[in-house]
C-alpha cells in the first residue's frame, strides 16, 4: 500500500538568529513525489528554512516532520541523525566536493561512512549514478579538473548513491556561469520525471513553472503566495510578488 502521509509536515515553524526572526510561524506540507520550488528576495529566509528540512538549523518552535523522523525535539541521536541523513539528500550552492579525492571516490565515500557498504557495491552504484548524470567518463577526474556544470552534477550523482527519498536543492544553479545551468536543469528535470520528492529553493523561475508542481513565494520570513506552480508565476496576487518576477525579468511570461 501506498504511504499517503506526507514527506515533509511543518507546522506553525520558527527560526531566530539572535534577535533576527528568520522564519515566522510557517506552515504547510510537502508530499511524496512532488517538487516544490521555494522562491523569493535574497533574506527572506527560503535558503533557512530548506537547512532546516535535514537539521542543518534547528527550529526555535513549531513543528517538524521530515519522512517520518520529528525534528521539532532539541536533541536527535546518533541513529535518528544518520537515518536523516541517508533519507534525505541536500545538493549546496557551492558543490562542496572533497578536493583531494576523485569524483568515483566523492561518491563512494559516505555510502561506505554513512551505510557501512562495501567497495565492489558502492563503486558499481556510483557508476550507474555517474552514467544517469552523464559523467561516468570523468570517474577517475578531480573536482578541480571539472567545469561547475560538472561539478554540480556530480554532486546530485554523490547525494543519489545514498538512495534518498527526498532531496532538497539549495540555489544549485547560482554559482555557475549561464552556459552551463541548463545541464544541470535537465538532470533536476529527469529526477523529477521518475517521481523523486524534491524542494528546490530556486531562481530559474522558468524550471519553477515547467517542472515543479507547486510554488511558495517566501517574503519576509513567512509564505506570502502559494499553489500550483503555473498559477503562482503568471496570475501573481500580490505587488510584492509581482515586483519580484519583474526584477527576475518573468513580468513578460505572466501571460503565457
Amino acid at each position: 500500500m501506498e504511504d499517503s502521509t506526507p514527506a515533509i509536515i511543518f507546522e506553525g515553524i520558527e527560526k531566530s538568529f539572535g534577535s533576527l526572526k528568520v522564519l515566522q510561524g510557517i506552515s504547510g506540507e510537502i508530499h511524496r513525489g512532488e517538487v516544490v520550488a521555494i522562491i523569493g528576495s535574497s533574506g527572506c529566509g527560503k535558503s533557512t528554512l530548506l537547512r532546516c528540512f535535514n537539521r542543518l538549523e534547528t527550529i526555535n518552535d513549531g513543528r517538524l516532520v521530515v519522512n517520518g523522523i520529528d525534528l521539532s525535539r532539541p536533541k536527535l541521536n546518533q541513529k535518528q541523525l544518520r537515518r536523516l541523513r541517508a533519507q534525505v539528500g541536500m545538493v549546496f550552492q557551492q558543490f562542496n566536493l572533497f578536493p583531494h579525492l576523485s569524483v568515483l571516490e566523492n561518491l563512494m565515500l559516505a555510502p561506505r561512512l554513512v551505510l557501512g557498504k562495501s567497495g565492489s557495491q558502492i563503486e558499481e552504484q556510483a557508476r550507474f549514478y555517474l552514467e544517469k548524470v552523464g559523467l561516468v567518463e570523468k570517474a577517475k577526474a578531480y573536482p578541480e579538473q571539472l567545469s561547475g556544470g560538472q561539478k554540480q552534477r556530480v554532486a546530485i550523482a554523490r547525494s543519489l548513491c545514498m538512495n534518498p527519498q527526498i532531496m532538497l536543492f539549495d540555489e544549485p544553479t547560482s554559482a555557475l556561469d549561464p552556459e552551463l545551468v541548463g545541464e544541470v536543469l535537465v538532470v533536476m528535470q529527469q529526477l523529477a520525471e521518475e517521481g523523486m520528492t524534491m524542494v528546490v529553493v530556486t531562481h530559474e523561475m522558468q524550471f519553477a513553472r515547467d517542472v515543479a508542481h507547486r510554488v511558495f513565494f517566501m517574503d519576509r520570513g513567512c509564505v506570502a503566495e502559494q499553489g500550483s506552480a503555473r498559477a503562482v508565476l503568471t496570475q501573481p496576487k500580490s505587488d510584492r510578488l509581482r515586483t519580484f518576477l519583474s526584477r527576475m525579468n518573468f513580468a513578460e511570461n505572466l501571460s503565457n
